[in-house]
């Protein structure tokens, strides 16, 4: 992920080792006695990478708990975002006077079934996607790409973001892409100058899909 963030954001991807990693008490009750394994394995590796870009900042090791709907609380004045597919963690940090918000996601790079390239995509994005280069599951570029975008939208705005309501362009010679909020959803928004644009870079190889994004400050 460091190729597709600017340099003020930190980043730690997950090692061999991370996947077993201790986790801090507060974490640890987060996560729960029940937890499948992989879902231990996910958390672990990505709040070990989380305290990793963290000192990276200066930051001291802190815990890195979940709010109720698991997204990472992240200490004051620290904004971040962790990304987790199989085989694949890293977690990103910047201090949130520098950036206003960061998301980034990976996905293994593999075609998608009908259903789901219908709830990810829009119509028009899909005509999109026929005209650009063979080789690469577009379906899972944009899927990644609006993962990153909610990571982005949701803690600066609170509110849920459907994939279809960002309609996104995609770049494969520049590796940018550029998403384009709803109306209806930035007239929705319960906070002042909502992000009506997201704009970010993606990169692709043969078996892992990743996308990133910041929004600057206000």
């Amino acid at each position: 992920m460091r190729d597709l963030l600017p340099p003020e954001v930190a980043v730690a991807v997950a090692g061999p080792d991370d996947w077993r990693g201790e986790l801090l008490p507060e974490e640890g009750a987060c996560l729960g006695e029940r937890a499948v394994e992989s879902r231990r394995r996910d958390f672990t590796a990505g709040r070990v990478c989380a305290r990793r870009a963290l000192a990276r900042l200066g930051v001291p090791a802190v815990a890195v708990p979940s709010a109720p709907n698991r997204a990472p609380v992240w200490p004051a004045g620290v904004v971040g975002t962790i990304t987790h597919t199989p085989g694949y963690c890293a977690a990103a940090v910047a201090r949130a006077d520098e950036v206003r918000s960061v998301g980034m996601d990976a996905e293994r790079h593999r075609e998608l079934n009908a259903g789901v390239r219908r709830l990810v995509g829009l119509p028009e994005e899909w005509d999109d996607c026929a005209r650009l280069p063979g080789g690469i599951s577009w379906a899972a570029v944009l899927f990644s790409v609006k993962e990153t975008i909610y990571k982005v939208w949701h803690p600066v705005v609170g509110t849920w973001l459907d994939f279809h309501d960002a309609r996104v362009t995609l770049d494969p010679e520049s590796g940018l892409f550029t998403a384009r909020i709803a109306p209806a959803r930035l007239d929705a928004a319960p906070v002042p100058d909502p992000p009506a644009t997201v704009t970010g870079r993606f990169s692709v190889d043969a078996d892992l899909v990743r996308s990133a994004a910041v929004l600057s400050p206000r």
